[in-house]
């Protein structure tokens, strides 16, 4: 497959990571990934491409179930691909949750029983069998849109603890895995500083106490539960007995919100790319966990004078981050939910088949990834060819599904088509026939 010009910065940061007959059936895969709708099986990503996708069709499926390649090792190349185009300096924002893949079938690799975090509530527990996936992502602000975009760029898998028990093998949390792939980029970038945003699944003491550990370079923020114990420093050992491993107690956030007499008023940064007017309350204090030690961390206590949202309280392990930044880093996250969803209804995630260990770890993660492929190639195409997408009154920005329109157009025209025969046949097209054909081959879902 012979990509335009305007993918070859992507593709050969990639292209490192895999030997090259492999990577010429990656990349085979990973056009027809972009061009099919519908189940995102390898079977029917070669019905798609037909006979540009030469040899057996169990060539490919080896790229997923045999062939050596690190799905870390990629993640990291797009990282730096969208730090070195997108974040060239100052610090980078991360957002970081899980979702639930659901997958069929007795004898899938790391299926188990899900709690679903879509169809849940607090007085109804929905559960999946499927995998569910870690996801860490980078938050990057396109010129062309009004909010940032998440883009995924590290995934791995969360094994249940029965299955842990089974493989005898530590059982690993969300929250241990999430600080494993935060310490591989503290690894791969050693020259950039971290801002991470986690819902309260990763505003655990322990996720806490590493960013502490390693503050220099990165810092949490998350949700703080309202009682959370917080204390003093411990005062200076004297030199008798043991030594303290805590101050005294300060007000929980929750008493020191209910003893307050005025909040501070602040328009700060919202979900959606937008402004809110909030009132807020503030205050530091130490973390405390028995065996754990002390986390010191600055909380916010947020409340919504639209009465849209109920109160919130959050935290950051950076004592010195302002309120408005706190929420701000927080609301940011909301934008991985969204790339959740875009990667469900567009990139065809949940349609997978493969249930071998070797294909199970790397098809998810791959479709995942291929969220950011299509904005990186978004952002990299000229203006001109940017077309194709819907409008509608009131819409005043570029979704996903435009994008992946315009990259669907641009590969058809530009990579496809000409290879599939006579390079000037569809420049001979009138040009109503010319667009309805790349409308029917590139729909924006």
């Amino acid at each position: 497959m012979i990509l335009p010009a305007e993918a070859h910065p992507l593709v050969q940061v990639l292209a490192v990571h895999f030997a090259n007959p492999t990577y010429q059936r990656f990349s085979t895969l990973l056009v027809g990934a972009l061009l099919t709708t519908g189940r995102r099986t390898v079977a029917n990503v070669l019905r798609t491409l037909r006979h540009l996708a030469p040899g057996h069709h169990t060539d490919y499926q080896r790229v997923l179930s045999r062939a050596p390649w690190s799905g870390f090792a990629l993640g990291c190349a797009l990282m730096r691909y969208a730090l070195d185009h997108l974040v060239p300096d100052g610090p980078v924002v991360l957002v970081g949750d899980d979702t639930v893949d659901g997958h069929k079938g007795k004898r899938v690799y790391g299926k188990a029983r899900h709690r679903d975090a879509v169809r849940s509530s607090h007085s109804y527990t929905a559960w999946r069998y499927g995998h569910k996936w870690v996801v860490l992502a980078v938050l990057v602000k396109f010129p062309f849109a009004t909010r940032p975009w998440a883009l995924p760029v590290l995934i791995d898998l969360y094994r249940s603890a029965e299955d842990d028990r089974t493989r005898k093998r530590p059982h690993r949390t969300p929250a241990r895995i999430m600080c494993g792939l935060l310490r591989l980029l503290l690894i791969r970038f050693p020259n950039r500083s971290f801002v991470f945003a986690g819902d309260a699944g990763y505003g655990t003491h322990e996720v806490a106490r590493f960013c502490h550990r390693h503050r220099a370079r990165l810092t949490l923020v998350s949700k703080l539960h309202p009682d959370a114990n917080l204390y003093d420093p411990p005062a200076p050992y004297a030199g008798q007995g043991r030594p303290r491993v805590k101050g005294g107690r300060r007000p929980k956030p929750r008493q020191a919100v209910a003893a307050a007499t005025a909040f501070t008023r602040l328009e700060v940064g919202w979900y959606g790319g937008g402004r809110r007017r909030v009132d807020t309350l503030d205050g530091t204090g130490h973390w405390y966990k028995a065996g754990a030690g002390l986390v010191p961390l600055r909380w916010v206590f947020v409340r919504d004078t639209s009465g849209t949202h109920r109160d919130e309280y959050f935290f950051t392990t950076d004592t010195n981050l302002t309120p408005t930044a706190v929420i701000g880093h927080y609301c940011g996250r909301w934008n991985i939910e969204t790339m959740f969803q875009e990667a469900r209804g567009c990139l065809g995630l949940e349609t997978t088949r493969g249930w071998r260990k070797n294909t199970v770890l790397r098809a998810g993660p791959c479709l995942l990834g291929l969220y950011s492929v299509v904005a990186l190639l978004f952002a990299a195409l000229p203006e001109a060819k940017r077309c194709g997408s819907v409008s509608w009154p009131g819409k005043a920005t570029v979704t996903f599904s435009d994008a992946l329109c315009a990259v669907r157009r641009w590969l058809w025209a530009e990579a496809v088509l000409p290879q599939a025969g006579d390079g000037t046949a569809l420049q001979k097209l009138p040009e109503p026939i010319r667009e309805l054909l790349l409308t029917t081959l590139a729909p924006a879902a």
